[in-house]
């Protein structure tokens, strides 16, 4: 990889960051549940993503490996929490046996 694709990658980084950013905090709290599972979803496809490369690489160099794990395991841990998450925000609209809800 040489300097001019790697400060282009840092670039898109950075400025889907910002957009990200953006986007996010512009979002109304009633629409955070399904936004969360839209994200659980994307960030699966992160994680086959990342499977698949690590499988298909042919002797990958220890840095490849290394990024590919971490974001593998980071890719786990959101779409674990996520889901976590949004099983708890929803658990907060079903009603109880006495009528009242989780959270009252």
């Amino acid at each position: 990889m040489d300097a001019d694709s790697l400060t282009a990658n840092i670039a898109i980084l950075v400025l889907a960051g910002f957009v990200g950013f953006a986007v996010i905090s512009k979002v109304p709290n009633t629409l955070h549940t399904p936004l969360m599972s839209g994200t659980n979803a994307i960030h699966g496809i992160v994680l086959l993503g990342g499977l698949t490369l690590l499988g298909e690489l042919k002797d990958p160099s220890v840095l490849d490996s290394i990024v590919l794990v971490v974001a593998i395991a980071f890719g786990t841990i959101n779409v674990v929490g996520g889901f976590l998450v949004t099983d708890r925000m929803l658990g907060m609209f079903k009603t109880r046996p006495g009528g009242r809800k989780e959270g009252d």
